[in-house]
């Protein structure tokens, strides 16, 4: 059974934390603001801020889960349940710019009159907090799929307070209604090609596929570079989670090495593997080159 350790989520949890207490607070002050205002895009903001809630808080027990301990059942233990976190956050996403891009379309035939000013100042306190999730959450984003989840659903909303902020303005000097939609529209389309981006990082992750900073024929090369070693094969590099990666490979030792020597070579591979590819998990399988040979002739 694999041993328990920090996930790189887990690692940020304080972080998310904070995040999601600032961003559940302002997410009823937003909607009260949206519903008084009769403002789209305000609602639209509001309607991105639920999804960090719900991402937010979907990463915490995530993470969470993460950290039970490994049993007979569950030899990896929980750590998967991060990665189907950041995958349900990218299907909500996608939902509720569905959703935004809809009510933007019903509101171009007919805008209504929107009360700016008030949208506006809710919209600024809404960028201050975002603001500061974002800042909370920028190194997680790098290293847990799980809490850049969380982070792309922050930024989305950030960019939905400077929509709304500048469609408030227009509304305001002009009484053009129609930016009101038009900016909920921005909001909405801004975000799926990122929203795309963590989906296709998650389900890689799911279908065992080789991770994307890892360059499969670098490792092998860097294992065959190994004194003694003849021949990889079946190698296969995958990700447990976010910062943890595997890998499996049977190695063939060159001519007349035996199989006692074996050791020092797999300490010699799992240093290499550790300083160059960060991979700390590994199941190599040592084979002497005579044996392979004789499994040749049949």
């Amino acid at each position: 059974m694999m041993q328990n350790k920090l996930s790189a989520g887990a690692q940020h949890r304080r972080a998310l934390k904070i995040t999601f207490a600032l961003t559940f607070t302002y997410f009823i002050v937003e909607v009260v603001g949206g519903l008084l205002t009769n403002s789209l895009a305000l609602l639209a903001d509001a309607a991105h801020m639920l999804t960090d809630v719900f991402g937010l808080g979907l990463a915490l027990f995530a993470i969470w889960i993460s950290q039970r301990s490994t049993n007979a059942a569950k030899t990896y233990g929980y750590y998967r349940v991060e990665i189907l976190a950041a995958l349900a956050n990218a299907l909500v996403l996608f939902g509720v710019s569905f959703y935004i891009l809809y009510e933007a379309y019903r509101r171009f035939q007919e805008p209504p009159e929107v009360n700016s000013l008030p949208m506006m100042i809710v919209a600024v306190v809404g960028l201050a907090i975002n603001l500061t999730g974002i800042y909370n959450l920028r190194r997680g984003s790098k290293e847990s799929l799980n809490v850049q989840g969380a982070f792309l659903e922050v930024v989305s909303d950030t960019l939905g307070s400077l929509g709304v902020i500048v469609a408030g303005l227009i509304m305001y000097f002009t009484g053009w209604y129609y930016a009101d939609p038009i900016f909920s529209v921005l909001i909405g389309l801004f975000i799926l090609p990122r929203t795309w981006g963590l989906m296709t990082q998650a389900v890689n992750v799911l279908l065992e596929g080789t991770p994307a900073h890892i360059n499969l024929k670098a490792v092998e090369e860097t294992m065959r570079a190994a004194p003694n070693v003849a021949a990889v094969h079946d190698l296969h590099v995958w990700t447990i989670t976010s910062g943890m990666e595997s890998l499996s490979a049977h190695i063939v030792l060159a001519e007349g090495v035996s199989l006692q020597a074996g050791q020092k070579i797999l300490e010699t591979l799992n240093v290499q593997l550790k300083e160059k590819f960060g991979i700390e998990h590994t199941t190599i399988q040592i084979e002497a080159a005579e044996r392979v040979k004789d499994e040749a002739k049949f």
